[in-house]
Parts: structure tokens; sequence; C-alpha cells
């Protein structure tokens, strides 16, 4: 009786101690807890800083979850500098104006249409030019629950954007680039608690 007792307890303590070697030592992703979207750590040797989620009205109705993703090199090199200080204007700066790949990935959460797209640029970028956010939010086209949209950086400035797996023809400018960016990041952002949820992973990442 007492062995098996013993057995049992040994048993049990085994089973406890293996348990975390179940679980991987990092995460392959990570799940934007409103929407229960998930996202990658790793695409296209650029890590993840955070996701967030896009809401609207006073209803906080929920557009889309996001990641934003930065490049391994620019977090080596460049953003180095920040390690320790990822909350100050100076880093949001480097994100928005650093000539590195970097990309926001939209997971769609809702049905939208092509005037509420444009309109949302129009909104969050009365300052550029007209023609130039209709032929950016043409890209979207009209993006339906479920869909992704990537907005990418490309060396130069270029923003390069693919929806629903359609890669859309390129916008070579950098100050665009920077303003696009800036929607999410700048000093005043179109929602301030997506700006910071996009970069919560940095104090882990700039280590």
């Amino acid at each position: 009786m007492r062995l098996a007792v013993v057995a049992s307890i040994v048993i049990a303590a085994g089973l406890v101690l293996a348990a975390p070697l179940a679980v991987p030592l990092g995460a392959e992703e990570v799940k934007e807890p409103r929407t229960g979207v998930s996202f990658p750590v790793k695409q296209d040797d650029m890590t993840l800083l955070g996701v967030g989620v896009r809401t609207k009205t006073f209803l906080r109705v929920k557009v889309y979850a996001a990641g934003f993703y930065v490049a391994d090199a620019a977090l080596a090199g460049p953003l180095a500098v920040h390690r320790g200080r990822t909350g100050t204007p100076a880093f949001y700066r480097d994100l928005i104006w650093g000539d590195f790949p970097k990309a926001i990935v939209m997971k769609f959460v809702r049905d939208t249409t092509a005037s509420q797209i444009r309109d949302a640029f129009y909104e969050a970028l009365p300052t550029i030019d007209r023609a130039r956010l209709d032929l950016f939010s043409s890209h979207f086209g009209t993006p339906r629950n479920g869909q992704v949209v990537v907005v990418r950086w490309a060396p130069g400035g270029v923003i390069e954007t693919t929806a629903a797996g359609e890669v859309k023809p390129p916008i070579p400018d950098k100050a665009f680039a920077a303003a696009v960016f800036g929607i999410w990041l700048r000093e005043k952002p179109i929602q301030e608690d997506l700006k910071r949820d996009l970069v919560s992973r940095a104090p882990e990442v700039l280590k």
C-alpha cells in the first residue's frame, strides 16, 4: 500500500515537472486578446514589436487587428540605441522615419467598403494630397472579415501594399511612407492605446 502511494506521488511529481517541457521556450505567435487574432513572432527577417486592435466610434467597434514588424537588422542596429527607452518620442520618430524594412499587418475582423477605407485615410492624413490618398486607399480594395492587408516600407521609403494576397504597384515617396506609418505611431496617432500596443514587445526585443 505504501509503495503504491509513493509511486503515485512520484508519478504526479514527474507530471508536474514534465508539464513545462511541453510549452515552447519561445512563443511562435502572439494573440491579440480582444479579437483572438494571432500574429507570428517572426516574418520575412522581421520581428513582431506588438499587436493591437483598431476600433471606431464611441462603441469601440473593432475594425482590424494589427501587428507591427521591424527588420531584425534594424533592431540590432539603428534602433539599438533605444534599449531601455522605448517609450520616448525619439524611439517612435526613428520607427517612423528609419529607412529599414518594416510592416503593418492588418487582419480585418469586419466587412468594410472602399469609401470607408478612403475616408479613414482622409481623416488620418488631412494634409496629404487627396489624389495620392485615393491611389493608396484603392490598393486596399474592400477588405472583408478575415482578409489581410500588409503595408510595407521598402528601402528608400517605398510603400508596398499587399491586399488579399495581391501585390499592388509600389508608391516611391519617403515623406508619404513616413506619413502612412505615422498614422499609428506619430505624436498624435489615430488611437493612443493602439500606438502603445504596437510596440509593447519592444522592451523584450531590444534587450
